[in-house]
């Protein structure tokens, strides 16, 4: 079973990772074409702030009903369709016309993208021994910050091809990304496969092995309603709540700094689109190695909680500096806030994780994740307003700094479930097997 987890993790990973850079280039692109849309287009700061939160609503609305289809179909081609569909949205941004084309494109894209996410945390669920899940999902939330690293690069060299062939350099950023996701997401097809059984990369001896982990760990876990839980009864859970309004905030100042860290770097002289593409990297960069050194840390953490606590109150004291702070060393702070509010990410998602059933985790994950991802609604359209009203995002700093300091007092309100010392084998499948749904969700706040 080893060998066949250290051969996913070396083949279908990396696989998952592209699909991941694909999301942050189609997702983030917009914030480098801010300024260039207002001037061809016409879209100001709040059109511009509220189309960039509505791909969040429609996430939200689109995400359960695409987690349904996932279950039904199956995680393999749910993801090809998911990279296909939002593909195309995003090329078609290239010939956005006006404000309302704008809008309907945005809310298509977040249509398309929904149920990524929770498709990819189901995928892992099938394939990953439990004690290496946590990892498998840890490295690829870390990848989001490689990710949002690499669009600011690619962003600028395209925005560059001004007037090539007659193309605004935006609309080489939105046409090349999104046929760039098409294209992998035809391959993608090709590479990952359905099921253990199919694949060839696997001996039979590993296959047996990997299946029968997979089946015993759902045996072990299942529960009185058979494995099915409502969603209606894990939303209306005082726990799934508090884990929403934690991850809400954490999106807050992921998204706010996804889609207006441009505008905020070009207030430092001298920038380009190149120049600013390049140092809106930095901070996730930086990120990239908080995020490393805090799997480190979690490792070794008997509880969660402590290190989370430290993730968030970094980013708020990092965004809170960066508003007082002049534009060169706003840049900096900002790479500080984002060592924090990324680290916690990771932090946070070993949380809801722990203790789930493998049938009821993908539509928790897609519940939390739906609901906390209204973050990136509020964020993009709430500074959008305040940028519009005051000339200046410097205000939304200070609200971001006061979500996330808020946030680190909830998680003192989660429950953690301690394991136990040495718990029998004759006890533990009757300790899971006698749990009533209601109380395992209450658990999700596990290790």
């Amino acid at each position: 079973m080893a060998v066949a987890t250290k051969k996913f993790f070396k083949r279908v990973l990396p696989i998952m990772l592209v699909m991941l850079v694909c999301n942050q280039l189609n997702r983030s692109n917009i914030g480098y074409a801010h300024e260039h849309l207002e001037a061809d287009v016409g879209i100001g700061a709040a059109a511009y702030g509220f189309g960039a939160g509505l791909f969040f609503i429609a996430y939200a609305i689109f995400e359960l009903p695409s987690n349904v289809m996932m279950e039904k179909y199956g995680a393999k081609a749910w993801l090809t369709r998911i990279m296909i569909s939002w593909g195309i949205a995003s090329f078609l941004m290239a010939f956005v016309q006006n404000e309302m084309m704008f809008y309907v494109l945005r809310f298509l894209l977040g249509a398309a993208e929904a149920g990524f996410f929770p498709a990819v945390i189901f995928y892992f669920a099938r394939w990953v021994p439990a004690g290496q899940r946590g990892k498998a999902t840890a490295i690829f939330i870390a990848g989001s910050s490689v990710a949002a690293a690499l669009s600011g690069p690619i962003a600028g060299m395209l925005l560059s091809l001004h007037d090539v062939l007659g193309l605004r350099g935006w609309q080489w950023l939105f046409g090349f990304e999104g046929l760039l996701s098409v294209a992998v997401g035809i391959v993608v097809f090709f590479l990952l496969d359905a099921k253990i059984q199919d694949a060839k990369w696997l001996s039979v001896n590993e296959k047996a092995a990997l299946s029968q982990a997979i089946e015993d760990e759902d045996a072990q876990h299942a529960t009185v309603s058979g494995g099915k839980v409502s969603r209606w009864k894990m939303l209306l859970n005082p726990q799934i709540l508090l884990l929403c309004g934690i991850y809400f905030s954490v999106q807050l100042s992921i998204y706010a700094n996804t889609f207006w860290l441009p505008t905020i770097v070009k207030q430092i002289p001298g920038t380009t689109d190149l120049s600013v593409g390049f140092l809106s990297a930095i901070p996730w960069v930086c990120a990239v190695f908080a995020m490393y050194f805090a799997a480190k840390w979690q490792d070794k953490a008997k509880s969660k909680r402590p290190l989370l606590v430290v993730a968030l109150l970094v980013a708020a004291m990092g965004t809170f500096a960066a508003a007082i702070a002049s534009p060169v060393l706003a840049l900096v702070f900002l790479a500080v806030a984002a060592m924090g509010f990324k680290s916690a990410s990771p932090l946070f998602w070993t949380i809801p994780q722990s203790g789930l059933h493998p049938l009821v985790l993908a539509p928790a994950i897609a519940i939390i994740n739906s609901l906390g991802n209204l973050g990136g609604f509020v964020a993009p359209f709430g500074f959008g307003i305040i940028k519009e009203q005051t000339g200046s995002v410097v205000p939304g700093l200070f609200a971001l700094a006061a979500a996330s300091t808020l946030a680190a007092g909830l998680v003192y309100f989660l429950k953690e479930r301690k394991a136990p010392d040495a718990p029998a084998a004759d006890d533990a499948p009757a300790a899971e097997t006698s749990a009533s749904p209601e109380p395992r969700l209450a658990a999700a706040g596990a290790k």
